[in-house]
């Protein structure tokens, strides 16, 4: 039995020899097939890449015509593209970032209407309708686009979560990053008004940031940032010679929670206001370091911090003073 370090999987562009596609390239001999077929692959892997033998009735040893194939190939394209750029067409590079926030928002609609859990283990469009409350015709024309994005797969009427999507957007799932990210689907609303905002050089209030569900979601998305960052900022930082910590605007005290799981001497205490501290307990709680940590409501900007702390702390909380 092989292990992974006996294959390599890599990607690759076009070969210029679609003509004579499907085409594979068996490395290091560098024996080349066409046309091969899913009826062929059995045998390629246990005769060539078992016992080392290549299968002749499908290699493809005419050097001289893969070479003339793959030059007219390479031509073909670069006069299409000269054409296009001749016409004035947008390059595909531009055109992709422009609509890059295409699939972005169709993932964002389905973690915001929690779509993934939705589907449990399988459900049609209508079902799914009715468990979140939508529109069926509307859900069936999300459910589909989200197939195309590989999120979802589907049987007849019948959608079902992919291994990827069912680990990280379905609530319950060990991995479920569905409550961070929609503190991105709240930024979503935040940059719909950039043109304004650079216009004005101000922020420009959109009637959302001061809800309990938007300030969940923002410390969720932080503490799924900061948790697996934060064990390495204490390994680099160490601790010796630390007792005791402030934390401003500490968030989910991820930082402060590593600092804490690392030595059991250190005391820190986090500094957020009143609305954060209630979800930054939940976390600190969780973690079993409540001993270690302590929470205080208050203003960063304007409350006293105290003294004789040998490290303060300001994580990921500057740029929001920048405008």
């Amino acid at each position: 039995m092989r292990s992974n370090n006996d294959v390599q999987l890599t990607t690759c562009g076009c070969m210029g020899l679609c003509d004579e596609g499907p085409v594979m390239v068996v490395y290091p001999a560098g024996v080349w097939y066409r046309r091969v077929q899913p009826s062929d692959v059995p045998e390629i892997v246990g005769t060539h890449l078992r016992d080392g033998k290549p299968v002749d009735r499908l290699a493809w040893n005419d050097a001289p015509a893969m070479k003339a194939m793959a030059t007219e190939h390479g031509e073909k394209f670069r006069h299409a593209m000269a054409a296009r750029d001749k016409a004035g067409m947008l390059p595909d590079r531009l055109e992709q970032m422009i609509r890059g926030y295409m699939p972005s928002r169709c993932i964002l609609t389905a973690l915001e209407l929690d779509i993934f859990t939705a589907v449990g283990d399988g459900a049609n469009a209508e079902q799914i309708g009715t468990r979140i409350d939508a529109n069926a015709r509307a859900v069936g024309m999300l459910l589909n686009a989200l197939v195309a994005l590989g999120l979802l797969s589907k049987s007849g009427d019948d959608y079902k979560n992919t291994p990827e999507s069912g680990r990280f957007f379905v609530q319950g799932s060990k991995d479920n990053h569905r409550n961070g990210l929609l503190h991105t689907a709240n930024i979503w609303h935040r940059w719909s008004t950039l043109t304004d905002t650079v216009r004005s050089g101000t922020p420009i209030p959109i009637g959302r940031d001061d809800s309990p569900d938007w300030t969940r979601n923002f410390i969720a998305g932080m503490q799924r940032n900061a948790k697996d960052r934060a064990p390495l900022v204490v390994k680099a930082l160490g601790t010796a010679g630390v007792r005791r910590i402030l934390d401003l605007g500490g968030g989910s005290g991820a930082y402060s929670i590593a600092f804490a799981k690392a030595c059991p001497d250190v005391h820190c205490e986090i500094l957020d206001v009143s609305e954060v501290v209630p979800l930054t307990a939940e976390y600190v709680s969780q973690a079993g370091v409540s001993a270690q940590v302590s929470l205080r409501a208050g203003d960063m900007l304007h409350d006293a911090f105290g003294s004789d702390y040998d490290i303060i702390m300001l994580n990921a909380i500057c740029h929001m003073f920048f405008l």
